[in-house]
């Protein structure tokens, strides 16, 4: 079980603190490749955004209780 951020008594879900952290990771990420040059090498590039956030954010959720940042 993911647990919630209390910021000034305001409860955040888990998954959403997730998910912006898999969003800035992602951004990240895309700009590498982007500074690479690899990202020209794809058709589609909101598919690769998408699915570089997808994958961000499912191991993030994947490997959270191995951190011990779960109860």
């Amino acid at each position: 079980m993911i647990v919630d951020l209390n910021i000034g008594g305001v409860l955040i879900p888990g998954l959403m603190v997730l998910a912006f952290v898999a969003l800035v990771a992602a951004v990240a990420t895309l700009r590498l490749l982007s500074m690479t040059g690899i990202r020209r090498m794809f058709a589609y590039r909101p598919l690769v955004e998408l699915a570089t956030f997808v994958i961000l954010y499912g191991l993030l959720v994947q490997y959270l209780p191995l951190t011990g940042l779960s109860p």
